[in-house]
């Protein structure tokens, strides 16, 4: 295969920019995105988190990295330049029946603005999926006016298939912790939001690369013109790989961007 010449790069936070149980940021990715600016080489955010929840070590580095595209909450919330570019909110049906099935069940779900996550209670299971990832909430449910763009809820993977009866058909789940499920418009993705950022720029996905690791990059990675698998992930995003790099602990963008020739060693 010839080595990808992207004119854009989007990158996942969680276990792929950002080492999530260290919480930190490798010092080899930080050299690499660099080296991206420098060859003009525009590097973006695609993250399952919204704005209100990104690590402060990540702000800095989109900082630092000039990184000005920001494709959050899975696709439905998108800036550009500190601006608002596209969003994709739930309907005020979705969410209410989402909510009203979860509480029947007693799970604890929670609702993702773009600057607060509300949950309709704590739990076990939500203290352990959120503290995993560092993720501060609100609890109590959002004012009726106040945009819902993805919705969370916090169970094993035994009730997959008892959620998956309940929830609306306009709705899928898509889980990332034993405990957390994202709830997205069926038609929502971080390809959606990408779309809308490339129609930004002038690009098209054929000019696009990503890297990620878990299954809410399936979508993303089947419509980039070259995608990147942290050898971390997810067994199922790996066979959609057109290159696996190492893990997100042993300098994986940069040992992946130097073997495939995007920057020089």
């Amino acid at each position: 295969m010839q080595n990808p010449q992207p004119k854009i790069i989007f990158f996942d936070i969680d276990d792929t920019l950002y080492i999530k149980d260290e919480r930190r940021i490798a010092d080899s990715t930080r050299a690499a995105l660099q080296a991206l600016k420098q060859q003009g080489i525009i590097t973006a955010i695609a993250t399952g988190r919204s704005p209100s929840v990104l690590p402060e070590v990540i702000k800095q580095l989109m900082v630092d990295a000039g990184m000005e595209m920001l494709v959050s909450i899975n696709g439905q919330f998108v800036r550009y330049r500190g601006e608002l570019l596209a969003t994709f909110p739930l309907s005020s049906e979705e969410v209410s029946e989402t909510g009203r099935q979860m509480a029947a069940l007693d799970i604890a779900y929670a609702c993702v603005s773009d600057n607060r996550i509300y949950v309709s209670q704590e739990s076990e299971a939500l203290k352990t999926a959120t503290g995993n990832l560092g993720i501060p909430y609100h609890v109590g449910l959002p004012a009726t006016d106040v945009p819902v763009y993805q919705m969370l809820a916090f169970y094993p993977p035994e009730r997959d298939a008892e959620i998956e009866t309940v929830l609306p058909a306009s709705l899928k789940p898509v889980r990332w912790h034993d405990y957390g499920v994202d709830f997205l418009a069926a038609e929502g993705s971080k390809a959606r939001g990408i779309q809308a950022a490339l129609n930004q720029l002038g690009l098209t996905m054929q000019d696009a690369m990503a890297f990620g690791d878990g299954l809410n990059d399936r979508e993303m990675m089947q419509a980039v013109g070259f995608a990147v698998v942290m050898e971390n992930g997810h067994p199922e995003l790996k066979a959609l790989a057109d290159h696996i790099c190492p893990p997100v602990t042993e300098d994986g963008i940069y040992q992946g961007l130097k073997t495939l020739g995007v920057i020089e060693a």
